[in-house]
């Protein structure tokens, strides 16, 4: 997983600047919270970059620096999760999450 940049899309946008199109994103930073991967579950575990003033870390990329999509499966701990969670606010929920490598044959061979 080290050399990979995991991200969260928040926003996709475009813009022009002289005749020429820039398709954009504007993602939140995760790191991995380890060298190595999960002893239990062969995954990497990530939690998003925070900023000295509780900020995530956040930047507008190129869509041509993404790769692929990543599934990311939240660490749920031993609480139990409320009823009015949705899949919306998972990301800013819990604060670690697993890099699903076996989601698809593409993301075994990139996550691995």
């Amino acid at each position: 997983m080290r050399g990979l940049d995991i991200a969260r899309t928040r926003l996709f946008f475009s813009f022009s600047y002289n005749g020429i199109k820039y398709p954009c994103a504007l993602v939140d930073w995760f790191s991995c919270v380890d060298d190595v991967p999960n002893s239990n579950t062969g995954m990497w575990v990530v939690e998003p970059d925070i900023l000295d003033d509780g900020t995530k870390f956040t930047s507008i990329i190129h869509l041509d620096s993404v790769v692929r999509a990543a599934h990311l499966l939240p660490v749920f701990g031993q609480d139990f999760i409320s009823r009015t969670l949705t899949l919306s606010d998972t990301l800013d929920e819990f604060s670690s999450f697993y890099v699903n490598k076996y989601a698809d044959h593409h993301s075994f061979e990139i996550a691995f």
